[in-house]
């Protein structure tokens, strides 16, 4: 086989361009990760920002399948917007299940998507951690997580809904306890409870392209 040796000249270089571009992706990948990963050190501190803002929160590490107790609550995500008529004047839309959407894709799926599965999930776990109860965000991770949902709920919605802009975006959990086995003695409070969190404006960059 005489393999890239058959290539013309033009062809080879293109081979040898793209196996570097690839080469140092790889390798920044796996810096980076490293980086998050290892302890605390010089170059990790002084590049903090740059290195978990690319890390989180697509490439996070989670233990919680490990965890010695599971999940008891089902945790789903609404959303809804502010939307500006032509006419100046504005609406508020209702709640939207986001949650429901990614349950209703994932029925009847032999193989749904990652997405599907994890996005919506992943993201609010992520907003979750890096929020207070009052919706504040903790320093870089709390202001990407707010970005990650924003562009989330902007996917589903759309920068045209209900005949307007949409000008603002607003989300809350909606947590409710799964009920004990019905052989168990423990009493559980089964009813929903909400939290509501602050509403963001929209800007171009949360949308679809990045562009409005």
């Amino acid at each position: 086989m005489r393999g890239i040796a058959a290539l013309s000249l033009p062809a080879r270089i293109f081979v040898a361009i793209a196996v570097a571009v690839v080469t140092v992706g790889v390798a920044f990948h796996v810096a980076m990760v490293f980086l998050q990963t290892a302890p605390d050190n010089t170059i990790s501190k002084r590049h903090a920002d740059v290195v978990d803002s690319y890390v989180y929160p697509e490439f996070e590490r989670n233990w919680k399948l490990f965890a010695p107790n599971p999940l008891q609550q089902n945790v789903a995500v609404h959303a809804r917007a502010t939307v500006a008529k032509e006419d100046g004047g504005t609406e508020t839309t209702g709640w939207v299940n986001l949650s429901a959407m990614d349950g209703e894709a994932i029925d009847g799926n032999p193989a749904p998507s990652h997405t599907q599965q994890n996005e919506l999930r992943r993201a609010w776990e992520f907003y979750v951690d890096n929020h207070d109860e009052k919706g504040k965000p903790y320093g870089l991770r709390g202001r990407l997580s707010e970005q990650y949902i924003k562009r989330i709920v902007m996917l589903r919605f759309g920068s045209e809904l209900n005949g307007g802009s949409v000008e603002r975006v607003q989300v809350r959990s909606a947590v409710t306890p799964v009920a004990p086995p019905k052989w168990s003695e423990e009493k559980a409070d089964l009813r929903t409870q909400y939290s509501v969190q602050p509403w963001w404006q929209v800007t171009s960059a949360d949308l679809p392209g990045g562009a409005k």
